[in-house]
């Protein structure tokens, strides 16, 4: 299956189908056993939430929330909101459950999907999977590069091309609250070279300008001041451990300065991983730290009951989220599988009497723990042995009216038995292989 094959054409939505399926799966494992095995769990939170939660989370100066969101009221006058992102939900979840009572740092991740009213465009749609991970509780560099190592991990594993990791800190508490007035200080001075949405957006999130396409806006930005030059020294001293630690695994990034991410929650480390391969549109995935965010969000609780507000700790997090179209767009994963079956179940002739037994036969073999499949088409018995061949089948039992031929289909042999010691015969053929 080409690259194309794997994303189709972008109409906002799409199905996923046969081979697709089957590469989506490798994804799937590959991510479970990079994650499970460095200690995250699995979890998965609701489709709908309160509305409230991303717009406190995400921030109400966010295009997701500003634009993106598909929002409904749930016929009591509650606004619900499918879920554009997990990490919001997943910090509602760890409060809710009492997560900050266990060993510290909760370290989960999923697989789902989300969703954004935004312009479809190859590996975009409108509804799209995600990956990601989340490490809540604590505030240690090594939780920030772990974190990064192991989306690295994954990515290689995916046979993702021309990978290039992003990397640079926001700051916190502070420098960056200094750093914010000098920037708006520089906005307002050059505000009429700035695009309109960038001006709209001044006073409610400066930094969101170093991620404008506008042309004016690009031009005032390259002077605009740097974050990393506002850093405290315990912000500095962070972002040089994840920068030590990343160089200790051996793991290529570049500190880019004008890197804020489109999500008002991120503190001190933010990073991103592009593939040279999609072109303009280059995000594969990426991440950062959020502290603050889970007491910040004040957890809405699940339904019926939204609207109840539960308190929160402070807790320290970290985490990044990987689209799984835009993966599989940019990589080379491994080739599907094809899942050869032990038995496959032929008609000599049609007729009621060998359908019922060669049912009979079917359901024998599925028990004994074999994969087996039964022609279901009305296929002549030739046509149901190529069939057979086509799915890779060792054995073909040819079921007539008082007995059965067993065809082995590496061998080339076929014998006449007894149908009900035809499930003993092809187990004693698969052990001696």
């Amino acid at each position: 299956m080409s690259r194309e094959e794997r994303i189709k054409a972008p109409r906002g939505t799409f199905d996923v189908l046969g081979e697709q399926a089957g590469v989506r799966s490798i994804l799937e494992g590959r991510a479970r056993s990079i994650l499970e095995g460095a200690g995250y769990e699995r979890i998965e939170t609701p489709v709908l939430e309160a509305t409230e939660l991303f717009a406190r989370g995400v921030g109400s100066s966010t295009d997701i929330v500003q634009k993106e969101m598909f929002s409904l009221d749930d016929g009591g006058g509650r606004s619900l909101t499918l879920r554009p992102e997990g990490t919001a939900p997943i910090c509602r979840a760890y409060v809710e459950h009492g997560m900050h009572k266990r060993k510290q740092p909760v370290k989960l991740w999923y697989l789902s999907s989300f969703f954004r009213h935004e312009r479809a465009q190859a590996g975009r749609y409108r509804q799209f999977w995600q990956v990601g991970a989340e490490a809540l509780g604590s505030e240690d560099p090594a939780v920030d590069a772990e974190s990064i190592v192991l989306l690295s991990a994954l990515l290689e594993e995916m046979g993702v091309r021309g990978v290039r990791l992003r990397l640079s800190s926001l700051g916190s508490g502070e420098s960056r609250s200094e750093y914010r007035e000098r920037l708006q200080v520089y906005l307002r001075a050059h505000e009429a070279s700035l695009s309109e949405e960038v001006r709209g957006r001044i006073e409610l999130n400066p930094l969101r300008a170093f991620d404008s396409d506008h042309e004016g806006t690009k031009r005032i930005m390259e002077n605009a001041p740097r974050l990393l030059d506002f850093l405290s020294l315990e912000d500095a001293e962070h972002f040089a451990q994840v920068r030590d630690l990343l160089e200790v695994a051996k793991v290529p990034y570049e500190v880019d300065q004008t890197l804020v991410r489109g999500l008002d929650y991120y503190t001190r480390t933010v990073f991103e991983f592009t593939s040279d391969a999609l072109g303009a549109q280059s995000g594969v995935g990426g991440g950062g730290r959020y502290d603050g965010l889970v007491e910040k969000i004040k957890s809405p609780a699940t339904p019926p009951t939204f609207g109840t507000m539960i308190k929160s700790p402070p807790t320290p997090g970290m985490g990044w989220a990987a689209g799984i179209e835009r993966i599989l767009l940019a990589g080379d994963p491994p080739p599907v599988a094809v899942s050869p079956i032990d038995l496959f179940v032929a008609l000599d002739t049609p007729g009621t009497s060998s359908r019922r037994a060669a049912f009979g036969l079917l359901a024998e073999a599925r028990s004994a723990g074999l994969t087996a499949q039964m022609e279901l088409a009305g296929r002549s018995l030739k046509g149901q042995l190529g069939y057979a061949n086509v799915l890779g089948a060792r054995y073909v039992a040819i079921v007539g009216k008082d007995e059965t031929g067993l065809k082995d289909m590496q061998g080339g042999g076929q014998e006449r038995l007894a149908t009900d010691t035809v499930i003993h015969a092809v187990l004693r053929g698969l052990r001696t292989l």
